[in-house]
């Protein structure tokens, strides 16, 4: 299962692997801002690809603040960006055009003016995942409990109130793939139409300007916050909706990032030459076997420590690596030698792997004679080997841990309290689909900014989200990264954020924080509250809000 937080590395490495809607007051400022259900399903049977709703209030005490919400589950119609919504039938019958319903979950804090409130597009990545991950472990209303770096155990799961929810400073909307949750693709090559960089970025942009319309929420505070592959779509997304929509962005939010595909330490194998992941993804190594006192010197203070082994990586260990098959001998055996200092790994393994060890390697290989791999995602986790003579994992602990309490919990949840996806109309079970499994058939290529000749098979968004600063120069940037995550590996994201191709004055527009977690930094309550603090103070220092 392709689930949220099995991003652009593992993707790659599976590559190598009519109803009208309800008209809005013009404040919003009632305590019902949305005054009506829309039937969630056509009474005639099939998907119906027409605009869906489903209302429900609640309320949630976040940092000691009552917030009483008004939930809205459903789904918004989406097309290809080609697609002429006056004379559709021109390219082919309206039947067999290419669309996607994609399933969102919004919520909106009762009695707020829209101009007086933030709102804040939420994602995961994938590419092809649900949104389930941070709506139900990070910002949503309530909260899935599971444990922090072991297996959760099996059903019953326990769902709480969020402390930690983001409707302290902005609304919500929670915004699955196409293709996943409730919503559903049709139509003519519909998989070409939406599974790729470039139209599932379309997606996204078309739903986004939809939404502020049919929401009245133009003139509101806006921000993107996506995670993992979700950090390459809010690239290009923020690009195009400035682009494509005028819509300018008060701020960008990533969790867990890769813009630029090269630096995966998945397989760097297949691109020899390139030695740069490697370097990027040591400090993640050296953080992973610190966690697991696998270091042949254990130091106290993990942060001095991370820093020594960043210079080390950006120094030493990269000269080295660019020596090639020239460097010395002795130079050779003292980079081996280091790297056990860093690593914990065997110095004779090092050398085998010629000092380029990629992730994969490194998960079976940490934990020794143990019988057991360390997680991916988030290395905090380990499981036991299905076979411990592979060269990598067949599994990754972290997933394997925690897929079943988030998906059964919301399975409940959109039912229950949201009253969405009961029976089709057919009379069939209406499945929530975490996942796309679009993976096969997904194209990496993208056509980067100004430069219409320049697809690539992997996809280096950087001046995307560069372009987008460029022309807004007021935009600003928050990168959120877990120590333990060896699927985007945090150096790798500084790396990145430091050659963004931008001028040096707005350098300061972007803003790094890391965590004791991985890849779902959220994973970790402790961290979850960090990440929270965060970004309730980048919303309120980017909303040109009075106060």
């Amino acid at each position: 299962m392709t689930r949220s937080f099995l991003l652009a590395g593992v993707a790659l490495a599976m590559l190598a692997p009519c109803l009208a809607m309800p008209r809005l007051s013009a404040a919003r400022a009632e305590d019902h801002p949305i005054h009506a259900d829309i039937p969630a399903k056509s009474a005639t049977g099939g998907f119906d690809f027409t605009p869906q709703q489903k209302i429900s209030d609640g309320t949630v005490t976040v940092r000691g603040q009552k917030i009483a919400y008004q939930a809205v589950a459903g789904t918004l119609i989406v097309h290809p960006r080609d697609w002429d919504d006056a004379a559709p039938e021109k390219k082919a019958k309206p039947e067999e055009e290419p669309v996607a319903a994609m399933f969102y979950v919004a919520y909106f804090k009762k009695g707020a003016a829209s101009t007086a409130r933030p709102i804040t597009f939420v994602y995961n990545g994938g590419p092809g995942s649900a949104t389930v991950w941070l709506h139900m472990g990070a910002f949503g209303p309530r909260r899935i409990v599971t444990a922090d770096d072991t297996h959760t155990a099996a059903a019953p799961y326990k769902l709480i109130d969020n402390d930690d929810s983001l409707l302290d400073v902005t609304d919500l909307v929670f915004i699955d793939a196409p293709g996943t949750g409730f919503g559903r693709l049709g139509g003519k090559d519909k998989d070409k139409a939406f599974y790729g960089t470039d139209p599932d970025a379309w997606a996204f942009t078309d739903f986004i300007a939809q939404f502020l319309g049919r929401y009245r929420r133009y003139n509101s505070p806006k921000y993107l916050y996506g995670e993992s592959y979700g950090t390459t779509r809010s690239a290009i997304v923020a690009n195009m909706l400035k682009q494509d929509k005028e819509i300018d962005l008060n701020g960008v939010m990533l969790l867990s990032q890769i813009l630029d595909y090269d630096n995966s330490i998945d397989r760097p194998q297949n691109n020899p030459s390139v030695d740069q992941p490697y370097v990027l993804a040591l400090p993640s190594f050296a953080a992973t076997a610190w966690y697991h006192h696998k270091l042949p010197q254990q130091p106290a203070d993990l942060k001095a420590f991370l820093h020594e082994v960043e210079h080390f990586a950006l120094t030493d260990y990269t000269s080295a690596l660019q020596e090639g098959t020239a460097i010395s001998d002795a130079r050779f055996n003292d980079i081996a030698a280091r790297l056990h200092t860093y690593t914990g790994l065997p110095v004779d393994y090092i050398k085998h792997a010629n000092l380029r060890v990629n992730g994969g390697e490194f998960e079976k290989t940490l934990m020794g004679d143990e019988d057991t791999d360390t997680g991916r995602l988030d290395s905090r986790f380990s499981g036991i080997s299905i076979d411990p003579l592979s060269q990598r994992p067949f599994y990754d602990p972290m997933d394997s841990s925690m897929g079943s309490a988030y998906l059964s919990t919301f399975n409940d949840y959109a039912r229950d309290v949201l009253h969405y996806g009961g029976e089709s109309p057919t009379g069939a079970y209406e499945e929530y689909k975490v996942s796309a499994h679009s993976i096969g058939a997904w194209s990496f290529t993208h056509e980067q900014p100004d430069s219409p000749h320049s697809n690539r098979g992997l996809p280096n968004v950087l001046p995307d989200l560069a372009m987008a600063i460029k022309e807004n120069p007021l935009l600003k940037v928050q990168l959120n990264q877990g120590y333990f995550d060896l699927g985007t590996p945090y150096f790798e994201g500084v790396f990145e954020m430091r050659h963004l191709p931008i001028p040096r004055k707005l350098a300061g527009n972007v803003e790094i924080h890391q965590y004791m977690s991985g890849h779902m930094v959220y994973a970790h309550a402790p961290a979850l509250k960090e990440l929270h603090d965060n970004a309730a103070d980048f919303i309120r220092r980017t909303d040109n809000l009075p106060g």
